[in-house]
């Protein structure tokens, strides 16, 4: 049983905010923006509604150098990301080749549907030009 969450200012001022981020954040860094924006938001209510948004497939989140970073993303729709280690840039790729062999080596070992997360870590064409 999917247990829905209710929408709530807060919710939507993180969604909102998420939205307009160029590539992953932080909670505090997002948090931040909301309060020079002259929302009341609570740090705790962000990290919540970001992990809500996470879980629903509204965000994509990631680990890096021990903090969770988050990105708005495209709703319902299975991709990987190419993502700047310098500036963070990000952009969602389709990657045919992963998925089919995704599936064979779980075939391959006795597991049925694989389920998977592959984010490509680079430097993108600017930051490689610096």
């Amino acid at each position: 049983m999917v247990t829905m969450k209710r929408n709530t200012w807060q919710r939507e001022a993180v969604r909102d905010a998420l939205t307009q981020s160029e590539g992953f954040v932080s909670a505090q860094s997002l948090h931040s923006a909301l309060r020079d924006a002259g929302s009341s938001i609570g740090l705790a209510t962000v990290y919540r509604a970001l992990g809500d948004l996470a879980g629903a497939g509204d965000a994509d989140s990631l680990q890096q150098d021990g903090e969770s970073l988050f990105r708005a993303c495209t709703p319902d729709s299975h991709h990987h990301h190419l993502i700047c280690r310098e500036c963070g840039t990000t952009v969602e790729i389709k990657a045919d080749a992963v998925e089919q062999w995704a599936k064979s080596v779980a075939a391959e070992h006795g597991f049925t549907d694989p389920h998977h997360i592959v984010d490509v870590f680079g430097l993108c064409r600017a930051c490689s030009s610096t």
